[in-house]
């Protein structure tokens, strides 16, 4: 029967808040949850350079009666994103014992910094609207967002040839998202169907002219009188979040780490002792980059 220390009742409770930090995160990212996300279980450090693959784009030929295929040469590409962002939380919890014994406790301290996590990420990779150039934004800035501009930015997608196959996302504010709710073609049963009931009952907008509609609070808004807010449209290859593993402290420093690590997501809980508050502090981080990878796959859309 193994004899329980208080070192491993230690490793126990980091163990324990690194399984309940990621699914946490997970559910409060929307752009996180949509992008192509780059994880290696590798170390790393602030500044380092990751080259993120981007897949090819090939041609289908006829293959004529007894004629011969045609060979291509696809070249896989890449985009390189800094890891320049080692994001943080970190809170204390003056009796970590209880922790056991009280799931529910983990969770009303754990809820919090993992919220924060999730907003940095989304800021940041809603930041990266302006880097999309290669199509001409569509919409106009302090108007209300109408079925033409969205209908204009799926165009503006698929003459950049994002393949039929791939997901298309639309990612906008909440007074947008209003906006789409309440064009009547998509929000009436007598015009829309299910989908249009829905959008009146549950609120949700679902799938739009090929975008799954999604809204996010993080929305980069410029300009005064009136503010512009910078929408994005985008597939899946558009945008990518690199993350890769931060060092454990030194054995001996009074400092426990453990990795949570699930679905190319992946963050370092540390736990160590602090003898002026008389508590144990948790620190959730990770390090992180984010980047266009291809620059045609998405389109701003103002409104």
């Amino acid at each position: 029967m193994a004899i329980i220390t208080s070192a491993n009742l230690a490793n126990a409770i980091v163990k324990l808040v690194a399984v309940d930090a990621l699914p946490a995160l997970m559910g409060n990212l929307v752009m996180g949850n949509l992008v192509t996300r780059d994880f290696e279980p590798t170390l790393a450090n602030a500044g380092d350079t990751v080259n993120v693959p981007v897949p090819p784009i090939m041609t289908a030929y006829n293959l004529a009666e007894g004629g011969a295929v045609t060979p291509q040469n696809p070249e896989v590409t890449t985009a390189q994103i800094i890891l320049n962002t080692h994001a943080e939380a970190t809170f204390t919890i003056p009796d970590v014992t209880k922790v056991i014994a009280v799931p529910d406790l983990l969770r009303l301290y754990m809820q919090p910094a993992m919220v924060a996590l999730a907003e940095r990420v989304e800021s940041d990779l809603l930041n990266l609207y302006s880097q999309f150039t290669a199509n001409t934004p569509v919409g106009t800035g302090g108007s209300a967002l109408t079925e033409a501009t969205v209908d204009a930015a799926e165009t503006a997608l698929f003459n950049a040839k994002v393949p039929a196959a791939e997901q298309k996302y639309l990612v906008v504010d909440g007074a947008s998202y209003g906006q789409l709710r309440q064009i009547s073609r998509f929000s009436e049963y007598d015009k829309a169907g299910e989908t249009g009931l829905k959008a009146i009952i549950d609120g949700s907008i679902g799938k739009l002219k090929d975008f799954y509609v999604f809204r996010s609070q993080f929305v980069k808004k410029t300009g005064s009188a009136p503010v512009t807010t910078n929408n994005i449209a985008f597939a899946k290859n558009a945008i990518g979040l690199a993350i890769r593993r931060l060092p454990k402290p030194l054995s001996g420093t009074g400092a426990i780490a453990e990795y949570a690590e699930l679905g190319n997501f992946g963050m370092r809980v540390v736990m160590s002792y602090q003898p002026n508050t008389l508590a144990q502090q948790f620190t959730v981080d990770m390090l992180y980059g984010v980047g266009v990878l291809r620059n045609s796959f998405g389109v701003q859309v103002r409104s």
